[in-house]
Formats: structure tokens, sequence, C-alpha cells
């Protein structure tokens, strides 16, 4: 038996006693946030992610479509970008950081409400898999830098070199005039998050990144903090962030969304709320991108953001295809 089902059934068995009132009110509420009745349009299996990274979703539909569930589609889906040495945001090629060291970040959830995440990992091709690891083989939900380095090597993974020629040299070109300052760029999108439900209707989600190039040694953003990153509840739906991380940090974004789909709100309702909070807080700013994307229990999407640029890319029955968010400032 895997160490952390062990622990949930130790406890569950400690607190049986107590708990029996507590369980009851949760049952009941459980059934009052359902958002499926007898009328429910439902879509499944649909897959999407941030931004149009069309190979990702096609290989996550691969799996869904053939019955397999969602966090695998999940899995192997972002692992297509995190292979991807054209993309700079993720995986092998991203944009190392102001020392020239590439860490990334990634966290994974599913049905379950269990969840992973690694934190400024060097050296893993796969940040995606590894915390997928940390979630089913330890009692943990975070594992961060060496730690989570070395915790990769025991469970088979290969040391990579993650940092390319192409990576490198403009790293270099950026050394030459940079005063170490992080510089906010409204299109430097630096992230994949993806969400999907099955046909069985269980929804999974992850995220995966480099963070934002340049960045100061050690930063970490939202893409792989459960509740701003990213945030799956299977009876309400998920959420995904990208684009300047601790603006959504601030805000819990992806936790937030959920919660307004809770309330009754539709995708592109609590998608359009997360963004409005974000500006609220900054005050008239304007010189960074957000932009979020949900998916409800029936399957339905939507994404916002707050400058003209951001799209996600969806993939159902009925085909794929790239939709443009509409943003809170206009073009």
């Amino acid at each position: 038996m895997k160490r952390r089902k062990f622990l949930k059934k130790s406890s569950i068995g400690t607190a049986g006693v107590f708990s029996t009132p507590l369980i009851a009110s949760c049952q009941e509420t459980s059934k009052d946030s359902s958002l499926l009745n007898d009328d429910t349009k439902i879509t499944r299996p649909i897959v999407v992610c941030t931004w149009n990274f069309h190979n990702a979703t096609a290989k996550a539909w691969e799996i869904l479509s053939s019955g397999g569930n969602a966090l695998d589609a999940i899995e192997q889906g972002v692992m297509i970008e995190e292979a991807d040495t054209k993309n700079q945001t993720v995986g092998v090629g991203g944009r190392p950081d102001r020392d020239g060291n590439v860490t990334l970040d990634a966290c994974i959830m599913d049905k379950d409400s269990n969840c992973g995440a690694v934190l400024c990992m060097q050296n893993i091709s796969h940040p995606i898999s590894v915390a997928r690891k940390v979630m089913e083989e330890t009692p943990h939900v975070m594992l961060a830098g060496k730690g989570a380095e070395q915790f990769a090597y025991e469970q088979g993974f290969e040391k990579t070199n993650l940092l390319t020629e192409q990576s490198k040299k403009e790293w270099l070109d950026w050394k030459k005039t940079s005063k170490y300052e992080t510089i906010i760029n409204i299109e430097n999108h630096d992230t994949i998050g993806m969400l999907a439900i099955d046909e069985n209707g269980d929804i999974a989600g992850g995220c995966t990144t480099s963070g934002m190039g340049y960045k100061y040694a050690g930063r970490v953003g939202d893409s792989p903090i459960i509740g701003a990153g990213l945030f799956v509840d299977n009876e309400i739906g998920g959420a995904t962030a990208t684009g300047v991380g601790e603006e959504v940090v601030r805000t819990v974004g992806s936790f937030l969304i959920v919660e307004l789909m809770r309330q009754g709100k539709t995708p592109q309702e609590a998608c359009e709320e997360g963004v409005k909070r974000i500006m609220q807080k900054n005050k008239g700013r304007k010189d960074f991108q957000i932009g979020f994307l949900a998916i409800n229990k029936k399957g339905e999407t939507g994404g916002y953001c707050i400058h003209p640029g951001f799209s996600y890319s969806q993939y159902t029955k009925e085909g794929q295809i790239n939709h443009p968010a509409e943003s809170f400032i206009k073009a």
C-alpha cells in the first residue's frame, strides 16, 4: 500500500468515531453544490490548455478518446511541451534565471483532490511527472530545489541539461545590458496549464513552466502552487492561470475561480471576475499580463485576460479549436 493511502486510511479510522455529524454535513453540501441535473448538457471527454499548444491537447485527446483517464491525459499532454526545445517557457530549453540556471516548476491535481508539486527543480526534463510521483509516492504535496531533484533520481528520472544553445545565447545577450531586474513583458506567457474531463466525468489538471525569464535565483511563481496556478474540484470544475504569477498568488486565483463557479457563475463569468479582482488590487497598473482558463463539470469553458493576445486550445469530439480570449483592456 502506498504511504499516502495508508496515512489517509489511518486518519479516517482514527477520526471515524468523532466525525459522523461532520461527514453528514459534507455529504449534504456536496449534493447541494452539484452542477448537474437531468437536463444538463454534458461535453465529455474534453481537454483545454492555456495558449495554442495544439500538439499538447492533441496528445491528451488521444488518451481521452481511447477511454483513458484525465490524469494520464494531463501528464502526457503537457509532457509534449516540456520536451519541445523551441518552447522557451517550459521544460528543456526554457529561459534560465539571471544566473544562467534553468529551474522548473510544476503541479498536478486529480479527481480526489490529491496533488503534487515540484518547485525550482534543475536537471530534470519532465517536472510534471515528478510532481505526479510526489503526489502518488510520498505523504507530501511539494518538494523543492535539490530535494525535488534528488527525489526524481530516486524515482528513475535521468539527469538532463536543460539549457539549450539558443536559450544560453539569449541569456548572454541579456546579461550585457541587464540591471538584473525582471522586466515584465505583457506578451511573455510562461506557462502551460491544462484541464481535462474524461468519459467518466472525472476532472484533473496540471501546470508546468520554466518561469519568468531571467528571474532572481530561487523565484517561484504561481504555477506549482495549488490554489494559485491550478485548482481542481471534481464536483465543480477546474481552473488554471498564466502570466505574472506573483499577481495570481495574491488572489489565490484558480481557487477563487472554482469557488465562483460553485456559487453559480459560468466559467467565463468566473474568469472575468478573477481578472477584475487582480486589477482592483493593482489600482490601475496595467503593465503585466494575466490569463485565466476554467472548465466546469458540464464541460463548459471560459477564458479571460488583462491584455488582448491570450488564447486557449480545446479538443472535443467536435475537433480541435483555438479560442481567443476576451480581455479586460481592449485593443
